[in-house]
């Protein structure tokens, strides 16, 4: 894989011609943003998956949802309907992509919405539901819509800054865009990480002077919770486990499990992949079987003895404070 990726280098170096253009016709004017009278609060990333966007809307759901009726608008991706559509009682995964269906699932007085266009998404929740704000899932790098917030994420054993463009790298859009965040946010730390790293990594992401830089740490629940039954991640100490994940970067949850002693073999799928037939026949022949919780609503239903482990980001020294702060000034 490695061999391809730079075999894939000349790419590379055009993707990122198409990138430098494309933002070069917007910062000019050529290319317009909209803006719109609804707060909307955006989070997204650099590169493709891997940080953590899905916990972070769940973060701002849960810090905004006591105060303000709040709209989620996402691409859907890889889901099989076309165009705008908002999630129901009747929804199905299928239907609205796995990360909007997790949040609806888990959120269900929270209008979640899926939409390619952003901008006609936005006028349709405006129309329809008129929340006090939207949140704006994976759009940092949708140009047309101007948001009033931005929270730009980087993985902190993949930062944006020591990446590269597709398809040598996993940037898809250019490190200098960083500019447009109005918060950069450092995700999956470790848990005790001490200043002199902080202040290194703020040294070297070399913000704006009006950009703040927050750390967090992924906190995964002791409570696995299945489609027949609740255990602890303990109950699997001594027992052989298959993990099972579609997401870009398992990396955390691996190296999680495996400080925690669980035994396990993991198999390894594409992000955002829908299991074959035959793939669930193979998981189903596993006697223990956990998951992430984007990959359980694909694969509740189909396998048995599921288990998931969900994830939240907790933040590092005063960054819960600073987010709050800035998100009731957007609010206010």
């Amino acid at each position: 894989m490695q061999l391809l990726r730079k075999i894939a280098f000349p790419f590379s170096l055009i993707y990122a011609l198409v990138v430098h253009i494309r933002n070069y016709l917007y910062d000019t004017g050529l290319f317009t943003s909209k803006s719109f009278k609804t707060p909307t609060i955006c989070v997204g990333n650099l590169s493709v998956g891997g940080t953590g966007k899905t916990p972070m809307i769940e973060y701002l759901i849960e810090n905004l949802s006591t105060s303000f009726k709040i709209a989620v608008l996402s691409r859907g991706y890889r889901r099989k309907s076309k165009g705008y559509v908002l999630a129901g009682t009747e929804s199905k995964v299928e239907d609205i992509g796995d990360e909007p269906y997790q949040i609806h699932s888990k959120f269900p007085n929270i209008s979640v919405a899926v939409d390619a266009d952003r901008c006609r998404g936005i006028r349709k929740l405006q129309e329809t539901i008129q929340p006090d704000v939207i949140l704006l899932d994976d759009a940092f790098q949708h140009r047309k819509v101007q948001p009033q917030f931005s929270l730009l994420l980087t993985s902190y054993d993949n930062l944006y800054i020591k990446d590269w463009y597709l398809p040598t790298g996993d940037l898809r859009d250019s490190k200098r865009e960083a500019k447009r965040a109005n918060i950069i946010i450092v995700t999956k730390c470790p848990v005790h990480l001490n200043k002199r790293i902080q202040e290194e990594i703020i040294k070297n992401l070399n913000p704006k002077q009006d950009q703040q830089v927050l750390f967090c740490y992924y906190y995964y629940s002791e409570k696995l919770l299945g489609n027949n039954s609740s255990v602890s991640l303990d109950d699997f100490k001594g027992k052989r486990i298959t993990l099972v994940t579609g997401i870009a970067n398992p990396k955390a949850l691996v190296d999680y499990l495996a400080g925690k002693g669980i035994d396990f073999e993991h198999l390894e799928y594409k992000d955002h992949h829908f299991f074959t037939k035959q793939e669930i026949d193979l998981i189903n022949s596993k006697e223990h079987v956990l998951t992430t919780e984007k990959d359980f609503v694909r694969l509740n239903n189909e396998v048995e003895n599921l288990h998931y482990i969900s994830v939240k980001h907790v933040f590092l020294d005063e960054g819960s404070s600073v987010l709050e702060r800035s998100l009731q000034q957007v609010m206010s």
